[in-house]
């Protein structure tokens, strides 16, 4: 099993955390990883991506020009990476930053409403978690034990407090996605 990935937003939108809590999640599961972030020099509001490579065997290289999934977080990255998702892979958006819908049909696309759901939480910064929920529930990558397990791991302790919100979140995403 090999799924290559990329997530792709604005900077603030926990798009390099969510790829690197997937990639904590796979190594505690003893899987081999690839976690490659790309970002402007803009941290908050400029553009974000990060290629994760989740692999029962050795990863050759960490460089991808296609994907096997694509998280889409707003338009310029909706514009620059649909083209880059192989046929027959998964393309998961959040329409809040779309204007133009992802086209294609040799893929299968998954609107999933996260922003709106994290403002029913009454916490946007568990939008994120909300989105990986999604992908794990479509994608059994790894395991949610595993998840927040990677949750200790990469973020501070004084933070700790959070992880039941975060996996309140990860829950959330797996029912938005469970009944389609």
């Amino acid at each position: 099993m090999k799924s290559e990935i990329i997530i792709a937003g604005f900077g603030g939108q926990g798009v390099l955390s969510m790829g690197k809590i997937l990639a904590y999640a796979a190594l505690f599961e003893g899987k081999e990883v690839s976690w490659m972030p790309a970002y402007g020099p803009e941290q908050r509001g400029g553009t974000a991506n990060v290629t994760v490579i989740v692999s029962d065997e050795r990863i050759s290289s960490p460089i991808l020009s296609e994907y096997d999934i694509a998280v889409i977080l707003n338009q310029p990255s909706l514009d620059k990476f649909e083209s880059k998702v192989k046929p027959g892979g998964l393309l998961i958006y959040d329409p809040y930053g779309i204007s133009t819908p992802p086209q294609r049909n040799d893929i299968e696309i998954r609107e999933v409403g996260a922003m709106d759901a994290a403002a029913e939480m009454d916490n946007v910064k568990a939008f994120n978690m909300i989105i990986l929920g999604a992908l794990l529930q479509l994608c059994p990558i790894v395991s949610t034990e595993n998840v927040l397990k990677a949750l200790r791991k990469t973020l501070p302790e004084r933070h700790h407090h959070l992880i039941p919100l975060n996996e309140k979140a990860l829950t959330c995403g797996r029912k938005l996605v469970a009944n389609e």
